[in-house]
């Protein structure tokens, strides 16, 4: 069975070479990716995609035929092209009864703390109001310094910023296969790749001609990324109707399992490597929300020792003294202060600005009990 099938939350990549053809967009095939998603969705299955196309949908409108384009002329198209982008998806998107949302990040949206933790929380608040993201490069303003460098990369940062169980990228080509089938006839499909080693990280070949900026090696790099994250993911052809759904289906691909202590690094991370700048104090009730894989709220603490910022490692104790878990504060101490013991639905008047429901929330957390089995005690 397909990975696909198995997964409550997908990221997808799509790149220029699918979506525009001649400049335009090619939206009898958007609509049945619209399709197929909306197909996932009433499956309950959460679907994030990340498009790439803003500036090859401008080349034709601003003239810009040649394949390399000056940084600004290509912050000139982006700006162009992202509004006919953002347009085609929510057309086809609203067509199937499904609201679309646009985001543009650059690489410090991934690698700063605090821009990374808004990013997450807005993807996350945008999953809980049934959205379906849009992802793209932010291309106006990222630098050559700056960029992702390809949505590959782009769309595994996001799997691994939401905690994504599989990455989907549709390409040109069914998968990796052991050498470049265009040069090699005897070039062998790769089915399912268990562990990426260094030989089969020397199989990426050179990008593609054309407007695309990916190629085999970037999507191996990507897979490396969203593997070591947790998150299985695809290698598959996207140029047919439905791709999802022939996907899900069993078509040729190339699937790149999961690392097996993926999903769990982040949280070895948070209970192991950090040191803690604070302490929450949690009564009884919140004790027992967190041991049974609760998040946590404001109503249940009791008090905030420490100077910590938004995103900063704290403890968290029970009235005896004793450490329960740990986790990623939502709020800086003062306003972990002000809001202690109170409603979540109060935060926004105690502040004077909505924050998240919770201090700490679950994803953000580890139990004591689960620090000492991850320590070996």
């Amino acid at each position: 069975m397909s990975p696909l099938n198995n997964a409550r939350r997908i990221v997808v990549k799509i790149g220029s070479a699918l979506l525009v053809e001649k400049a335009e967009p090619r939206l009898a095939w958007l609509d049945s990716v619209a399709a197929d998603i909306a197909a996932l969705r009433a499956r309950g299955v959460e679907v994030a995609v990340v498009s790439s196309g803003a500036v090859a949908l401008a080349r034709g409108t601003l003239g810009l035929t040649r394949k390399t384009l000056k940084l600004e002329e290509k912050q000139a198209a982006a700006a162009v092209g992202q509004i006919r982008l953002a347009g085609a998806w929510e057309q086809a998107l609203s067509a199937h009864g499904l609201r679309a949302a646009q985001l543009l990040l650059t690489l410090e949206d991934s690698e700063d703390r605090r821009r990374y933790l808004n990013a997450r929380a807005t993807l996350a608040t945008l999953a809980e109001f049934g959205c379906v993201p849009v992802i793209n490069e932010n291309d106006t303003v990222a630098t050559a310094e700056l960029r992702f460098g390809d949505n590959d990369r782009l769309a595994a940062r996001v799997a691994e910023m939401i905690s994504a169980d599989a990455l989907i990228l549709f390409s040109d080509i069914d998968g990796l296969y052991t050498a470049d089938p265009r040069r090699d006839p005897a070039a062998q499909h790769l089915p399912v790749v268990e562990r990426l080693t260094d030989e089969i990280m020397a199989m990426g070949g050179e990008p593609p001609p054309g407007y695309s900026s990916g190629g085999m090696r970037t999507k191996l790099i990507a897979a490396r990324i969203a593997t070591g994250a947790g998150c299985a993911m695809a290698i598959a052809l996207g140029q047919a109707p439905h791709p999802l759904a022939r996907l899900a289906a069993g078509e040729r691909c190339t699937w790149f399992l999961a690392s097996p202590e993926g999903r769990t690094a982040r949280k070895r991370w948070i209970s192991g490597s950090l040191q803690p700048h604070g302490a929450l104090v949690v009564d009884a009730g919140a004790a027992r929300a967190l041991l049974r894989g609760g998040s946590l709220l404001p109503a249940g603490v009791r008090a905030v020792t420490g100077d910590f910022s938004r995103g900063d490692p704290v403890s968290v104790t029970d009235e005896a003294g004793r450490e329960l878990a740990r986790g990623l504060s939502a709020y800086d101490a003062a306003d972990a202060a002000r809001i202690a013991g109170h409603r979540s639905a109060e935060i926004e008047a105690l502040l004077g600005w909505r924050g998240r429901d919770e201090i700490i929330h679950r994803d953000d957390l580890v139990l004591a009990s689960d620090r000492a089995v991850g320590d070996g005690a």
